[in-house]
């Protein structure tokens, strides 16, 4: 699978801390430079026969659909495309308008997924997001009268401008949408972002944990009352509207990453990543030089992440796995650390897989991180 990152947004969110450029003055130097990383890069996944592309950013939609073609040409000039392979554009509301999906609808892209965030203006302004209200809510209808079934939107909780009866407003909007999947994330204070000033600053409360405990919770059991799978912490999709790319990416499966400050994994022990730097990025790939650094993972780095991203989600660790990759004697640390949480019901075991128990995923990363070999 490939993933591509466009790194162009029309303002920065106030959360946000993504490797982005609000100036348009390189676009078409950059869509030249992805598209040469992608011939410099064609041998090096295993399959050529892809099975998911995901448009990430930075805001795709930024881009025309003519420019999002072109960039897809480039890719089946050295990949095949699996016959229902899910082609994925982030998009924002502001960006969807009648015009841009009648051209979006005439190209392969068969998933979006919208950064709604919230269907209330104060959480929005909040955020500094580029779209209104009436937006988020129209921009999906469009999507859908144009043809586009495959729908996920990003939903923000736990801001200091809503509350929990907002938070169950935009769930019952969610639904009566009837949009299919749902990524939802608890807002968090990265630093060097406008609301980590606003925060310490004194301007804003910071968000509280135990209100984004109980809108977690809430989301949970509102979403599977309607039809959802929970099968990641932050993610819910009906039966056939799992998102194919990230579940590659939480089973450890290969993926290229292109694009200034894009990841790419091998599937076995290394990983890299390109210059967050889009001048920087454009000039390397001019004069045929891949842009990247490259980290070779370490035993102890390979388990803590396999434990990490799969103790996020439904399907768990499978000890087999674990048994075979890796020494008796981690393996044997690793048994004794976890011996107390089992004992507390804080980690199971089902089916050869250890998992944490969905009542304690918005702790998950705690627990993970308390089983990492040091």
């Amino acid at each position: 699978m490939i993933y591509l990152h466009i790194p162009f947004c029309k303002q920065k969110c106030s959360y946000c801390n993504f490797h982005f450029s609000t100036s348009l003055n390189a676009k078409e130097e950059m869509i030249s430079a992805i598209k040469k990383e992608i011939y410099l890069r064609k041998d090096e996944l295993e399959n050529k026969s892809l099975q998911s592309l995901y448009f990430g950013g930075g805001t795709p939609s930024i881009l025309k659909a003519d420019e999002l073609q072109s960039i897809l040409d480039e890719v089946l000039k050295h990949f095949s495309f699996d016959s229902d392979i899910e082609i994925t554009l982030e998009a924002n509301p502001d960006d969807l308008d009648k015009n841009f999906l009648k051209d979006l609808s005439k190209t392969p892209f068969n998933r979006l997924s919208i950064g709604t965030q919230s269907f209330f203006e104060e959480d929005l302004k909040l955020m500094n997001r580029a779209h209104t209200s009436g937006e988020a809510e129209s921009s999906i209808k469009r999507a859908q009268d144009f043809g586009f079934e495959n729908i996920s939107i990003d939903l923000i909780y736990g801001a200091p401008t809503s509350n929990f009866e907002i938070w169950k407003k935009n769930l019952d909007k969610t639904i009566e949408l009837q949009v299919p999947h749902v990524s939802s994330y608890a807002l968090t204070i990265e630093p060097k972002t406008a609301l980590h000033t606003w925060i310490s600053q004194g301007k804003i409360d910071a968000p509280k944990e135990n209100v984004q405990h109980e809108e977690f919770f809430y989301m949970t059991d509102f979403l599977k009352d309607h039809g959802f799978d929970h099968y990641e912490i932050s993610n819910f999709g009906k039966p056939g509207f799992h998102s194919r790319h990230n579940s590659a990416y939480w089973k450890y499966n290969q993926y290229l990453g292109i694009g200034p400050s894009a990841h790419s994994y091998n599937g076995r022990n290394e990983r890299c990543w390109n210059v967050a730097n889009n001048q920087l990025y454009i000039n390397s790939l001019n004069i045929n030089s891949l842009p990247k650094e490259t980290e070779i993972l370490s035993e102890k780095d390979q388990f803590n992440e396999m434990l990490m991203i799969g103790l996020r989600t439904v399907w768990g660790v499978n000890l087999s796995s674990l048994k075979e990759k890796f020494s008796a004697e981690l393996l044997d640390y690793f048994q004794k650390e976890i011996k107390q949480k089992l004992a507390d019901g804080i980690l199971l075991v089902e089916d050869n897989h250890l998992k944490i128990p969905e009542k304690h995923w918005f702790l998950a990363d705690g627990i993970a991180s308390d089983l990492f070999v040091v």
